[in-house]
């Protein structure tokens, strides 16, 4: 069955001047345009194909792939303003509509913004919305059966969203919104950055917690080889303790003062540093 605003393998039915029409079932025929078309294409044959309308609202099909499907999220830059709302580019001759009431604040072109793309149920037509919380889930709960799909430790690539007073809103599978807290920013976090997140935690009300790492024993103990060849590097002293803060210890090397504390604690369990109290000093 096609679906619009998704890519859809359909068979050619017709080979003409101006391009090919497709078998788009419940879509009816659907237009391939010459300029899509490989030399190849003949009747029978099936060809992969994104569906959208054209400016007729008629069912086009295109063999480009845009930014952004129907279902999913995605930073996108805002080429125009009308009466009717904003006009984003999406990678597609005609630009994606982001009406005025799915906008949470009035956008202007050469913007950038976190969008959802669904299918409007009223116009029936490919829209944008920068409401997000009205699309995804903000509880770990599925939109069927009501159970959390996630589960701590989970990883997902995120895409950051917003900004709050607690930290960084993202997406997550396209699905949920989480929240990184500034505590768990290890490093610098821009809006529209897409990043490798785990699920930190989730709490009693099933708000979702990311965080950036996740530390392993494997990865602890990559952190504390790290510490030591650049004290075997150097003078064999860093100013950088399990006092120190975690600012400090985030700057230096990216991590939680829990996870440095860990590893410099691994390190002095094999004898191979003295932790005193304004440094850590390698023992030769």
């Amino acid at each position: 069955m096609a679906e619009l605003g998704k890519l859809n393998k359909l068979m050619v039915k017709h080979v003409m001047n101006m391009g090919a029409t497709l078998d788009g079932g419940q879509l009816g025929d659907v237009l391939l345009p010459r300029r899509h078309m490989p030399d190849s294409l003949q009747p029978g044959s099936e060809i992969e194909v994104f569906i959208y309308l054209d400016t007729d609202d008629h069912p086009i099909a295109t063999t480009e792939t845009p930014k952004v499907m129907v279902g999913q999220c995605a930073y996108l830059k805002v080429v125009d303003v009308n009466k009717i709302g904003a006009f984003l580019d999406w990678g597609l001759p005609k630009d994606l509509l982001l009406p005025f009431a799915e906008q949470a604040k009035p956008l202007r072109p050469g913007m950038n913004k976190v969008v959802h793309v669904y299918i409007d149920k009223a116009s029936k037509r490919i829209t944008a919305s920068a409401r997000l919380d009205k699309h995804l889930l903000e509880e770990n709960v599925s939109a069927g059966d009501g159970q959390g799909p996630f589960k701590p430790g989970d990883a997902f690539n995120v895409l950051f969203c917003g900004r709050s007073d607690l930290g960084y809103k993202a997406v997550i599978n396209n699905t949920h919104l989480g929240l990184l807290h500034h505590s768990d920013a290890l490093q610098n976090i821009m809006i529209g950055m897409s990043k490798k997140a785990y699920i930190k935690s989730i709490s009693p009300e099933g708000k979702i917690n990311l965080t950036l790492h996740i530390p392993n024993k494997q990865q602890l103990g990559d952190l504390a080889e790290q510490i030591l060849a650049e004290l075997q590097a150097g003078n064999g002293v860093s100013f950088l303790t399990d006092k120190s803060s975690p600012e400090e210890i985030r700057l230096k090397w990216h991590v939680s003062k829990g996870s440095y504390k860990k590893a410099i604690g691994a390190l002095y369990k094999q004898r191979k540093i003295e932790i005193l109290k304004d440094k850590i000093r390698l023992i030769e």
